[in-house]
């Protein structure tokens, strides 16, 4: 091919390229499969991992930390893929496409994004994994819309049923799906 061929060519695919730019964004067609977040806290200190995995039944959400005082922390997806510090409020709130209360336990709950508590042991170590049934990552109503999720840490426990966020405190770590 000549180069003035070559020319055209790259030419004519910036002006397709530049028609769409108008045009609504589409729906990816099949699900990234799994995502990850290096959670950190408002230094930038790493304090845990999480991956979120979709299968057949929903999403898989896999958290763990090594970096973390003993006890209970509340986990919660958010519905902003942004984790500006020192508060992480740019993340917005639980993840909730359904428009329903806060918590398990709660007779009006639960958003898509109640995770369950994080329990840290003596050793600093803490994990768990909780299936969100029905749940996906992409998609107009998945985890991964136009804004993106992360996944925030709370300073307390989440009690199941208070809403909007279980009482569980101010947001001390954040991470962005992706």
């Amino acid at each position: 091919m000549t180069l003035t061929k070559v020319a055209l060519v790259c030419s004519g695919f910036a002006a397709a390229l530049a028609g769409c730019a108008g045009q609504a964004p589409v729906e990816p067609v099949s699900s990234p499969g799994e995502v990850r977040a290096d959670v950190r806290d408002a230094a930038g200190r790493l304090i845990a991992t999480a991956i979120a995995t979709e299968g057949a039944d929903g999403v898989r959400v896999r958290l763990e930390t090594s970096a973390l005082a003993p006890g209970g922390y509340g986990a919660h997806i958010h519905s902003v893929g942004r984790c500006d510090p020192p508060g992480f409020e740019s993340a917005g709130p639980h993840w909730n496409p359904a428009q329903r209360q806060h918590g398990s336990q709660n007779p009006q709950g639960q958003h898509l994004g109640d995770l369950p508590n994080l329990i840290v042991g003596a050793n600093g170590e803490g994990s768990f994994e909780f299936a969100i049934p029905g749940a996906t990552l992409a998609g107009r109503r998945g985890m991964l819309d136009g804004d993106g999720a992360a996944i925030v840490v709370h300073a307390a426990a989440d009690d199941y049923r208070t809403d909007p966020s279980g009482n569980s405190g101010a947001r001390i770590a954040c991470g962005v799906l992706g």
